[in-house]
């Protein structure tokens, strides 16, 4: 499918993000009131979901696809009861009346293809984060979920956890005043500067090849460049390291300061070469202002090795903030580690955000710790505050677990699903955090040159930008 096709049959031409109507609440199960979920990618992050949602005591796995053979058998010992598939098409034709929700764990660039069948199915849908690898895409999704009221819930699960609940009402409190600068980091390094890989290497036999690139360009396979970890890297599947750490770390401080999406984006990186993602990059935005901000915000994402750099809203009291990593390349392992790295004292977090308000700043380590209020080179007690809220808003005590935590935004989605409360990361809410992640992406064929959105029409003012909204679906 073109692109020009693709905008027209999604009705994407002047869509705005709409928020949530009251009546997205249902969701039709079967008559044992239980919900009987399909996923599709169940290797990797996948096997994560796959286990979060099994494990709410009223879901029944009825279907597992993924295109490596090992990973579908992997799941099928779980659920020996589940049909397994390759194709997800061939599972939603011959399932559909057995499925109530579908989850969605694959690559970036099948995030879309796969969750738009589903919900062209009338199913709710968990997607992974980011919702989806192109801009019209994201607005697309919101869209159809939003026409066929819908439950859905994209993967940022720290949504649901305690510190981020916190900081998100202290900020709204007006803790630090009115927030003009926002500052984002994290070292984690999804991205290439090598150049494309000459040659192919055998498929291997577990690996359907076609159905991994499904609507993405044909391409020959190479050992160790695309499945089954290191997609994430290349610009034709995955969203680099913004796409990846940078949702789950924006959330927040998106969420608090209820933004919409920027006015304009510059990202300070290398020059594009078309295959891979620049390892480091610094991403500016510029934002409208909200209630709980100047006239205007300033947003600095940082990523990559050696990231961020040391700066005077980066101080930490006791210590000027030195950069914590090196510029040596991470192991998959740290990449994809859920291991919170708790600073010491007077150290920068490895990973987190920085508010800057007028009346003082407030440090967002990533993730599971406490915020910490700072003013005048000095941090500022707020034991008070945070009981204040946690006690009016019923937060509970801080849980640090992730065993225990991860679970429960997936088990927000099974709830709903259900008819018991709603979901806190909507397609119409991820949908716009994605969108300004992709920008910045996109800003990165573009390095240092300041690009100006409109949100209105969805649209770049620089019209060579444009092409990259959308993506050119093969038929497969």
């Amino acid at each position: 499918m073109k692109k020009r096709e693709f905008i027209k049959t999604s009705g994407l031409g002047l869509l705005g993000l709409i928020s949530s109507p009251a009546w997205l609440n249902s969701c039709t199960t079967n008559s044992a009131g239980r919900l009987r979920t399909a996923h599709i990618g169940v290797g990797n992050m996948g096997a994560e979901d796959l286990k979060a949602i099994s494990s709410h005591p009223k879901v029944d796995v009825v279907a597992l696809c993924d295109v490596d053979a090992n990973n579908l058998a992997a799941a099928k010992e779980l659920h020996p009861n589940a049909k397994i598939y390759a194709d997800y098409r061939t599972m939603m034709s011959e399932m559909t009346d057995e499925i109530d929700a579908v989850v969605v764990s694959t690559p970036d660039h099948t995030h879309a293809p796969a969750s738009m069948l589903a919900m062209e199915n009338n199913k709710p849908v968990y997607c992974q984060k980011p919702l989806t690898h192109y801009v019209h895409e994201s607005r697309a999704m919101n869209k159809m979920a939003q026409e066929k009221g819908l439950i859905t819930q994209m993967g940022i699960q720290v949504h649901s956890f305690y510190d981020y609940k916190l900081a998100t009402l202290l900020i709204q409190s007006g803790i630090i005043g009115k927030v003009h600068t926002v500052h984002a980091w994290s070292p984690k390094s999804w991205g290439y500067n090598g150049g494309e890989p000459e040659g192919e290497d055998p498929v291997p036999e577990n690996l359907d090849w076609n159905l991994w690139l499904g609507t993405s360009a044909e391409r020959p396979y190479k050992e160790g460049y695309y499945h089954p970890g290191n997609w994430r890297k290349l610009v034709d599947y995955g969203c680099g390291t913004l796409g990846d750490m940078g949702v789950h770390i924006f959330d927040s401080p998106y969420n608090a300061l209820k933004l919409d999406v920027p006015r304009t984006i510059k990202n300070e990186c290398r020059e594009p070469d078309g295959f891979g993602y620049p390892e480091n990059n610094t991403v500016t935005y510029e934002f409208p202002g909200t209630d709980f901000t100047t006239e205007s915000l300033k947003w600095i994402w940082y990523d990559g090795p050696g990231m961020p750099p040391a700066q005077e809203d980066l101080i930490i009291p006791g210590e000027l903030a030195e950069t914590n990593q090196t510029e040596e390349e991470e192991s998959m392992e740290d990449k994809i580690s859920l291991d919170a790295n708790v600073a010491a004292e007077g150290q920068l977090p490895e990973q987190g955000a920085m508010f800057i308000g007028t009346e003082g700043r407030l440090l967002l380590p990533h993730f599971m710790q406490l915020p910490k209020k700072i003013v005048n080179g000095e941090y500022v007690d707020i034991s008070s505050e945070i009981e204040a809220i946690s006690k009016e808003q019923g937060l509970g005590e801080p849980i640090r677990n992730y065993d225990t935590e991860g679970p429960k935004h997936y088990h927000q989605f099974v709830d709903a699903c259900l008819g018991q409360g709603e979901t806190t990361a909507p397609f119409a809410y991820a949908a716009k955090l994605t969108e300004t992640i992709l920008l910045g992406v996109i800003a990165g064929r573009f390095p240092n040159e300041t690009l100006h959105w409109n949100a209105e029409n969805a649209r770049f003012a620089e019209e060579k930008a444009n092409q990259y909204l959308a993506g050119d679906y093969r038929k497969f």
